[in-house]
Formats: C-alpha cells, sequence, structure tokens
C-alpha cells in the first residue's frame, strides 16, 4: 500500500523511518525508529500480563527516568518469556542506538511483537541503525505503520487536523495487532503523536482515559498479550496550549484524541485474524459498569457465539445462554431483550413472538452489525466492538511460527 492511499498529517516534532533487518523474514520491514524532538513529553499504559516482555519493562523504567528521544520497535520477535537474558538485549539495543545518536540509553523506549521465547537478535537490530537513521522522515507513517504489522493484512493509520481556538492541531497515530486481543490496559502496538502542548501528567490522565474507551474496549480472542504498549506522545511544537484552553475547547481536543484512538482500535477488531464480520457488543440498563462489561466480553469471547457469526448463522440461543451464564447476580431473565441490529430475538424469558429466522439471517450475512442486551436492571451501558473466529483464525496461528 503506497503513502497515497492512506491520508494523514504529518506531526511538527516526529521523523521516523522502517528498515529491513531480515528478523524473520529477508527483506520485510521489521525495524521502526521514530525520533521524537527536544522537549517532547511522552506516555504510556502496558500490559497487564505477569510475563510482561523485556521491552516493555525497560521502555517503562526509561520513560520514568529521562525523556525519551527514540521510539525503537522490532516485529519478528516479542523478547517475551527470556528473563535476565531478555533484559539485557533490549538495555543493548537501546545502548547501541544511543552511542550512534549522542543520546543516554534512557532516552531510548524499545518496544517489540512477534514469537515469544526466543532470543532476541540484537546483532540483526542493531546492524541496520545507520541506515534507519539515515533515512529519518516527516512522511513515511504507511512505511512505519507496515513495519510494525505481524499478521495483521492491513497497515493501520489514523490522521486528523483540525483548528481549536484559534490553534491548528494535528493528531496521527498507527497501530498494529490482529490476533492475541484483549485488552488490559492497552492491546498490542499503539503510538500516537500530537504536536499539541500538554504536560507529562495531563499527558499521562489522557493516554490512559481514550485508551480505556477504545483500546480497551476490543478483543479479538480473549487473550491479553504480552507485549502490550499504547503510547501518547505531544512534540509541544505546534500552536496549541492544552493548558490554556477553555473546558469547551478541550472537550474538542479530547474528541479528537478519541476519534484517533477509536479508529486504530476499530481497525485491530477489523483485521482480526481470519476476520469477516465487524460486530459492536452493547450492553445496557445494567446495574453497573463491571456486570456490563463482564456480560460483553462473555458474549464476545464464546466461540460458539464467534463460529455461528462466521457462518452468518442466527443461533440466538448461544446467545441467550451466555447471557445466563455470565454470572450477573439476581438475573431476572423476564426483564432481558436481545436485539440483532433491531431485530428483537429474545423477550420475556425466550424467543420474541415478533423473530422470524429471516430478519435474524438478514442482519447476521451483514458485515458488520450490533449485538445489543437490554438487561431491564438500571442505567448502565457499556459498549465494545469484536469480531467472529473463522477457519483462517485456526490456520494463521496453527501456521504462526512455520
Amino acid at each position: 500500500m503506497s503513502e497515497q492511499n492512506i491520508k494523514f498529517f504529518p506531526v511538527l516534532g516526529i521523523k521516523m523511518s522502517a528498515v529491513s533487518a531480515g528478523i524473520k523474514k529477508a527483506g520485510r520491514l521489521d525495524v521502526v525508529l521514530f525520533e521524537l524532538c527536544e522537549g517532547a513529553s511522552i506516555a504510556g499504559v502496558y500490559t497487564k500480563n505477569a510475563f510482561c516482555a523485556a521491552p516493555v519493562q525497560v521502555a517503562r523504567e526509561h520513560n520514568d527516568a529521562a525523556q525519551a528521544r527514540f521510539l525503537l520497535i522490532n516485529t519478528g520477535n516479542a523478547n517475551a518469556g527470556t528473563g535476565q537474558a531478555g533484559i539485557k538485549d533490549a538495555l543493548h539495543c537501546c545502548e547501541k542506538l544511543a552511542a550512534v545518536s549522542g543520546l543516554t540509553a534512557q532516552q531510548v523506549l524499545p518496544f517489540s511483537t512477534g514469537v515469544i521465547g526466543e532470543a532476541l537478535p540484537v546483532e540483526k537490530i542493531t546492524a541496520v541503525y545507520a541506515e534507519a537513521l539515515a533515512s529519518m522522515s516527516e512522511q513515511t507513517w504507511t512505511a512505519v505503520a507496515e513495519g510494525i504489522m505481524t499478521t495483521d493484512t492491513v497497515p493501520k493509520i489514523s490522521s486528523r487536523q483540525i483548528s481549536v481556538a484559534g490553534s491548528k492541531l494535528t493528531v496521527t497515530g498507527i497501530a498494529k495487532g490482529a490476533g492475541m486481543i484483549k485488552p488490559n490496559m492497552a492491546t498490542m502496538l499503539a503510538f500516537i503523536f500530537t504536536d499539541a502542548k500538554i504536560d507529562k501528567a495531563t499527558l499521562h490522565e489522557l493516554n490512559l482515559s481514550h485508551a480505556t474507551r477504545s483500546f480497551n474496549r476490543i478483543t479479538v480472542d480473549g487473550d491479553t498479550s504480552t507485549n502490550d504498549c499504547c503510547m501518547l506522545t505531544a512534540t509541544a511544537q505546534g500552536e496549541l496550549d492544552y493548558a490554556s484552553l477553555s473546558d469547551t475547547d478541550r472537550a474538542t481536543v479530547n474528541a479528537v484524541l478519541q476519534d484517533v484512538y477509536q479508529e486504530l482500535a476499530q481497525s485491530i477488531v477489523r483485521d482480526g485474524e481470519g476476520a469477516s464480520k465487524f460486530v459492536t457488543i452493547d450492553i445496557c440498563e445494567g446495574l453497573e459498569q463491571s456486570e456490563c462489561l463482564l456480560l460483553s466480553y462473555a458474549i464476545a469471547e464464546s466461540p460458539l457465539v464467534k463460529t455461528a457469526l462466521f457462518a452468518s448463522d442466527p443461533n440466538w440461543g448461544r446467545i441467550l445462554a451466555v447471557v445466563g451464564r455470565a454470572g450477573i447476580p439476581d438475573l431476572d431473565i423476564s426483564q432481558v431483550s436481545i436485539f440483532l441490529d433491531d431485530v428483537c430475538i429474545v423477550e420475556n424469558g425466550g424467543k420474541s413472538r415478533s423473530y422470524s429466522e429471516a430478519a435474524g439471517q438478514a442482519v447476521v450475512s451483514r458485515p458488520a452489525f450490533t449485538i445489543r442486551v437490554m438487561l431491564g436492571r438500571g442505567s448502565i451501558s457499556e459498549r465494545i466492538w469484536t469480531c467472529d473466529l473463522s477457519y483462517d483464525y485456526v490456520k494463521i496461528n496453527a501456521e504462526y511460527r512455520s
């Protein structure tokens, strides 16, 4: 996919490059470098997986200790499940880049994605630093989006540019992910950049808030990666100063950021390994957020529901069964209604009298639709996004290391 196929806006203070180190496959872009201008702030949310990958540990420590100037990303190898040797390898990659760029190792944040449990090919990665530094550009967003892909089939980029309070604001981000997708603080790899001036404490609050309502609301297969990170960078090179904005203008900025986060998160689901359906799950009229999320993920991660959706089979009994076994306390099934888009499939404890197989079939045959559950017990609602489960998902993951 060429640069002109995806519309993006360069972000002042950000340069980037993508090169091939031959980590897993010769000629494939697999090392990405982002150079951040001096004075840029960066905030991150990271996986909660107990086997947190070495680069995540190092990136988190470095970002707390110094002002980051480089994001170093490799694909083809996760450097996870590698113990202290993995930490040393991640640090070595940072030290080598710092040495050739005149910085300290703590100013380099490393990120990795790919096969778990294999030693990081440090020499291959460090050997391409000169090429990566020589090819830095403000324009190569599609190349870097391709450079962080693993089983993704398309690069994922989202970009916005608007005027707020007379100042121009640019937000551009990339993400990767197609399988091993289940949010837990963040999901897979996402890097979002803005030219606004935002202090680090506020940036962290914004990143966490927007990740919670985007990357933390998707699931492909219920698996949380060892390497998940979502990073938000503010370069302070543009016209907009977040601290000086009115509440109304801040709300506008937040809406733009949320659009970018959500578009990237949804693009991961749409590109789910082997996916053919994009499914929104709305849980409404709950007593509290936790039960709405519990039920939404129970539906989204049910193999029986997901395979029925792949077959375009409106097997509503599978959805009903999940609602009943999800663990919502004191659930009154007589108050529960379930819909496929606007087609009511369940009410008053059983199949809706208005339901027809043809109507249900028409909905689940679409490439995108909504499963909506009305619990009839409160005013809380939650929404997540997921996909179906296909033959290709099994094939892709069965052959992942071959």
